[in-house]
């Protein structure tokens, strides 16, 4: 898979991002409209889109520790054959940037390790913090490390009171907002409580992880503000065997299937209230790699239909990442479909081609 391409392309189908017919050909790994003699054709008919992205997602991360950049390899591979071919990796105590020497493997937009309080977060997971007034020095530090985000955890079970609770005050949390702005980077949180996401919201933070605990007046803040939400619906659906495992703390048990049992309509809000939503699995963790197809089937059962699904998880989700699409000289992440995936979302769990980096997977 991660070879250089050996020969020159040629796509000719409806684009899917365009809604248009389209032809193209490819030359070392990137898109042309110029004709290339020679070129092997990929399609002459069928559906044609950007390659997906997992805007939620782990490479560097698997049950336990110890990952090790052969296996964040494999996971990538995973991914791409099943059409994530952009992924944004929101915290790895890996550093997987020797990833990007793989000509034809999925790009990344990373932000670095998680940031979290000491004993509030997965031990050797992220960074923790034993002063949290030092997390803004923290953010611009990740800043560096990533390509233009930085995540923290905002919320987690706090073994004193036996439940989710914030880990920053409004203050911290504004002073990491504002840190991450200065570096010129984006900045994320981990929530799936309610309390932590008003410093969050208020803050002005770009983006919510998980968010199963909003409430329609935060919904209203965040469609005021453009703070977009990656509700990694099939890791939600882990909550209850999560809680299954937590029998020390009865309340955040509680807590923890409540959660689960509200989020399809707290999701159904946040797409009435015309949240910005974007596809992601948090493969890495409980979830399997290569799922991505299944994430976009589950949020069409929150009122996003599947055309704004397929817009969530390829050209709108590349915009909002400055990823690149089927332009020319960009790079050449393609699929190819036998139907109209805004019609038939199931297309994209058999595509007729996977193409990342110039090369068919």
């Amino acid at each position: 898979m991660h070879e250089s391409p050996s020969a020159a392309l040629h796509f000719r189908g409806h684009c899917v991002d365009t809604d248009n017919p389209v032809e193209f050909w490819t030359h070392d790994g990137v898109i042309t409209f110029e004709p290339v003699p020679g070129a092997d054709t990929v399609c002459d008919g069928g559906w044609i889109t950007s390659g997906l992205v997992d805007a939620h997602n782990h490479v560097g991360i698997a049950p336990g520790l110890g990952v090790t950049i052969d296996q964040a390899r494999g996971f990538a591979r995973l991914d791409a054959r099943a059409g994530a071919l952009l992924i944004r990796e929101v915290g790895s105590p890996l550093d997987t940037h020797p990833l990007d020497a793989d000509p034809n493997g999925p790009r990344f937009v990373r932000s670095g390790h998680h940031i979290a309080r000491t004993k509030r977060y997965l031990r050797g997971y992220g960074v923790e913090l034993d002063d949290p007034d030092t997390l803004a020095d923290e953010v611009r530090r990740q800043a560096h490390d990533g390509d233009g985000w930085v995540k923290l955890v905002g919320d987690w079970i706090d073994r004193e009171i036996g439940d989710l609770a914030p880990l920053w005050t409004d203050a911290q949390l504004a002073a990491a907002a504002d840190a991450a702005h200065a570096e010129g980077a984006r900045i994320t949180a981990h929530i799936f409580g309610t309390d932590a996401l008003h410093g969050v919201i208020a803050a002005g933070f770009d983006c919510i992880e998980h968010g199963t605990g909003l409430t329609d007046d935060l919904l209203a803040a965040m469609a005021q503000r453009d703070i977009a939400l990656v509700p990694t619906l099939i890791q939600v659906e882990n909550f209850p065997s999560i809680a299954d495992g937590a029998d020390r703390f009865p309340t955040y048990q509680s807590h923890m299937r409540a959660l689960h049992a509200g989020a399809h309509d707290v999701f159904a809000h946040a797409v009435e209230a015309g949240v910005p939503i974007y596809a992601g699995t948090d493969a890495g963790g409980f979830v399997d790699h290569g799922r991505i197809v299944d994430e976009m089937v589950a949020l069409t059962t929150i009122g996003l239909d599947a055309a704004a699904v397929v817009a969530a998880a390829t050209v709108g989700s590349r915009q909002w990442l400055s990823g690149s699409t089927l332009d020319e000289g960009e790079r050449a992440d393609v699929i190819v479909l036998d139907a109209d995936p805004r019609v038939d979302i199931e297309t994209l769990h058999a595509p007729r081609a996977v193409v990342c980096g110039g090369a068919v997977l």
